[in-house]
């Protein structure tokens, strides 16, 4: 019987369950990507995309947490990482997530869906053989952003790499020669399943960029440029200079004009708009977490909402919320955790606290007041500097007078003749 053999020549004929492999894979990973595939398309840069993977790997458990793109170099035909420049990165995100710690787990590029190609063995063999025996290759798929469809997966794969025997194709019914040597090891990926994991933080950010990318615009910079290559232009004898400057200055009043009817905002607008928003999307996902704290205990049958209520009587509301001790005893524990929050004693708290504010006014205003003196010191410098200057003229002047010549002093004669 023959071996069906795929479509791809790197693919493996196994299973993916075979491996047992699990991947986690967070959405900060998935945002850096997207972020530098959009800014290598928008600066038209030339060459492969090429990143690094972050995470954890606990036994057959992997998690992607944070990604970097990577810098590469081309040596006798072959694209691969820039050694020098990848090691001090590595080393420097390392310093960065130390808590958790995290390491290398893999890298990501664009990938065809029918697979990895030829030419990314050799950035993933020099992974292999120099950071990871068992990294993983996260393919992110363009075409199939393209198509669009609702509802669909994610447009990535991630595969996991082994040697294997490469077997030949053979034809139905033909012998196959037997050989004593060893069958030849080639490197080959297996699709790998994977899972989405959230964190808070991840939640109000994927919210908020979800939210935001509805209403991104682009403002186009060609009118000013325009504008000023016009002014540039002209001639430089005669009148039509000062035409023209007047033509742009009335141009740029209009452009002016009209950015201000469009309501386009600064870069200090739209940073503090964007942390207004988050900081209004962590209090609305804390009110939610409230309140739904607030529902399942008022849900919970009345033996465990009040002491008063015997356990044995029985509710009369049948669709009460199943008792789930785990989830009671983490509410029991935040309500400890909030005493510590609130101060016990609000009176000596406040006075502490205005004793605190009054230190830190006290060392602004003397603060204040050295810088003043600092000033008037420079200032009393620069008038006895003036002061020396003036009476330094008014001596030479007051000479000049007496003796004009330098000869002697003058007489009355001389003043009068």
């Amino acid at each position: 019987m023959a071996v069906e053999i795929p479509l791809n020549p790197l693919l493996s004929i196994q299973k993916s369950s075979d491996s047992g492999l699990q991947v986690a894979l967070h959405p900060l990973v998935l945002l850096t990507i997207s972020d530098y595939i959009t800014r290598h398309t928008l600066r038209q840069q030339t060459g492969p995309i090429v990143g690094a993977l972050l995470g954890q790997q606990n036994g057959r458990e992997i998690t992607i947490e944070h990604a970097f793109d990577c810098l590469l170099v081309e040596v006798e035909g072959e694209i691969i990482l820039n050694q020098a420049w990848f090691e001090e990165r590595l080393q420097q995100m390392k310093d960065v997530h130390k808590v958790p710690a995290l390491d290398l787990v893999g890298w990501y590029t664009i990938l065809p869906t029918s697979g990895p190609q030829s030419v990314h063995l050799p950035l993933h063999r020099q992974i292999l053989h120099s950071y990871n025996e068992s990294a993983i290759l996260l393919g992110f798929h363009p075409t199939a952003v393209l198509e669009r469809q609702a509802g669909g997966k994610l447009p990535l794969t991630i595969y996991e790499s082994n040697y294997e025997a490469e077997e030949a194709a053979t034809d139905a019914g033909e012998d196959k020669e037997m050989k004593d040597d060893e069958p030849q090891l080639g490197l080959k990926f297996r699709e790998l399943p994977y899972s989405v994991e959230t964190g808070e933080a991840e939640m109000i950010s994927v919210d908020f960029v979800a939210r935001g990318g509805g209403n991104a615009t682009a403002v186009d910079g060609t009118s000013k440029k325009a504008t000023s290559q016009a002014s540039t232009t002209v001639d430089v004898n005669g009148k039509g200079k000062t035409r023209a400057s007047k033509k742009s200055d009335s141009e740029g009043a209009e452009t002016a004009a009209e950015a201000a009817k469009q309501n386009i905002l600064t870069r200090e607008d739209e940073e503090l708009i964007a942390s207004l928003t988050a900081k209004a999307n962590a209090i609305k996902m804390l009110q939610s977490r409230i309140n739904l704290i607030a529902v399942y205990l008022q849900n919970l049958p009345p033996s465990f909402v009040s002491d008063a209520v015997p356990e044995s009587v029985e509710s009369d509301n049948k669709e009460s919320t199943p008792v789930n001790h785990p989830i009671l005893r983490s509410i029991q524990a935040l309500l400890t955790r909030l005493s510590l929050l609130v101060p016990a004693d609000s009176a000596r708290f406040e006075h502490e606290l205005l004793s605190e504010q009054n230190d830190v006014n006290l060392v602004s205003l003397l603060s204040t007041i050295t810088n003043s003196i600092k000033v008037v010191r420079e200032t009393g410098k620069k008038s006895l500097v003036v002061e020396t200057q003036k009476n330094m003229k008014n001596k030479s002047v007051d000479r000049s007078m007496w003796d004009p010549s330098g000869n002697g002093v003058m007489g009355v004669g001389d003043l009068l003749g």
